[in-house]
């Protein structure tokens, strides 16, 4: 099994399931009496978030593979009928694009990221009680305005009403049917701003019996086969992850590849647009790609080796060191105009 607790409240809900106390040993010995594929719908029905190893061949048959099979790899949707917005001439390919990012984590937070780099107005949206990880909001968080928002509150969701009234991409990777249960969904977005581009990251797709199940790239790894063939080609009895979180990655450029055709769609054509893109997905497509033989005899890269793909700027949280951009545009080169900022440091307002 694979356990996702990184947030309190997904360890809080797996150690109240299992009945044990927060230590590995507990965790251990208390799983030890689940059958693991029970364990995962049990867990998944009661909204928390793990996965059971399976094998690639086991994953091929199982009925969320089979639907995703039939899916493209980004699936974009008209969903209104508008007339065609002509992107403003500018230097840079996104300037004066406004973007929601309603994301978290890795792969949503890609995708606004790398709009940013590209010249769009990103404004992330967030709430004081939502959980979230420093370390991730220090490098994805590159490019964008933060604020907060909690969409519970009257008043509040009437200000993100305002700022959704006023965009061009919104961006959302939270459970399925969370922000749609706050008024937010595709269709009533789309009511809200004719033209809307509407980003959906799922973990499993828009299609199947695991459709609405949360998940993580960890866990899609796991669920996948991914896991047990890393194991089988590093000769080990034991599950073994990828050395970084490729599904979130890959899913985050992907995303952002969506906003960017359905925007320039838009702008053909007119219309409002629906991109959906999903970890799992992603993850059948990575594999699709082939494997290098004897990978694990490559050596891991060191720091210098790879010193020309970092750069160094300031940011809200101190000097950062990082990995720029990876693309190298000659006309419209990508980059951050803004450093990385603690969440919620700016209000909740477009500027220009």
């Amino acid at each position: 099994m694979r356990l996702h607790t990184n947030f309190p409240h997904h360890r809080d809900g797996i150690l109240a399931l299992l009945k044990c106390a927060y230590a590995r040993d507990a965790v251990a010995q208390a799983l030890m009496e689940w059958n693991a594929f029970t364990f995962e719908k049990t867990a998944a029905d009661a909204g928390l978030v793990v996965a059971a190893l399976r094998s690639f061949g086991e994953w091929d048959e199982h009925p969320q593979a089979k639907a995703l099979a039939a899916l493209p790899l980004v699936a974009t949707e008209k969903i209104g009928e508008t007339k065609a917005e002509a992107l403003p001439r500018a230097k840079r390919p996104l300037s004066g694009v406004r973007v929601l990012d309603l994301t978290r984590i890795i792969s949503g937070p890609v995708c606004g990221r790398t709009l940013a780099a590209h010249g769009a107005d990103v404004l992330l949206v967030t709430a004081g009680h939502l959980p979230s990880i420093e370390q991730l909001v220090i490098d994805t968080g590159r490019g964008k305005r933060s604020t907060r928002l909690d969409l519970r509150d009257g008043a509040q969701k009437e200000t993100f009403r305002g700022l959704l009234s006023k965009a061009d991409i919104l961006v959302q990777g939270y459970r399925p049917g969370a922000i749609a249960a706050l008024g937010f969904g595709p269709q009533e977005a789309a009511k809200l701003r004719p033209g809307i581009v509407y980003v959906t990251l799922s973990a499993y797709g828009q299609a199947g019996p695991w459709r609405e199940r949360r998940g993580f790239d960890s866990l899609v790894q796991t669920a996948s086969g991914f896991n047990e063939a890393e194991a089988r080609a590093a000769g080990s009895d034991m599950p073994k992850p990828l050395p970084a979180q490729a599904l979130d990655h890959a899913t985050g450029y992907l995303l952002a590849f969506g906003a960017m055709t359905a925007l320039a769609r838009r702008a053909r054509e007119g219309g409002s647009w629906h991109v959906q893109v999903s970890l799992a997905r992603t993850a059948q497509w990575l594999r699709s790609l082939g494997r290098v033989e004897n990978g694990f005899a490559c050596p891991d890269p060191t720091e210098t080796a790879v010193s020309d793909l970092l750069e160094e700027t300031p940011s809200g949280f101190g000097r950062l060191r990082a990995v720029r951009h990876s693309a190298l545009l000659s006309q419209t080169p990508a980059r951050w105009d803004r450093p990385s900022v603690p969440l919620g440091n700016d209000p909740p307002v477009w500027e220009g």
